[in-house]
């Protein structure tokens, strides 16, 4: 039974580890993506794909424009 009350632990306890937890994991998923992208672009950048990214992107974007136009049955 004492080795049960030593584990246990406040609410306030739970909350803050959790709170803190959670910051942490989103501060290092944010970082992480942050490094993750900045090495994908200058990569891009120097094979020369940010012109192909942008056109496809381009034509995507009208392509979607084009049939919700002529489709706004699609919008609900």
């Amino acid at each position: 039974m004492a080795r049960f009350e030593q584990a246990a632990k406040t609410l306030k306890e739970i909350l803050l580890n959790n709170f803190l937890g959670g910051l942490a994991w989103a501060i290092g998923a944010t970082v992480g993506i942050s490094i993750i992208i900045f090495l994908l672009t200058n990569v891009f950048r120097n094979v020369g794909w940010i012109p192909f990214i942008g056109d496809f992107i381009s034509n995507l974007t009208s392509y979607v424009l084009t049939n919700l136009q002529s489709n706004p049955q699609l919008v609900k």
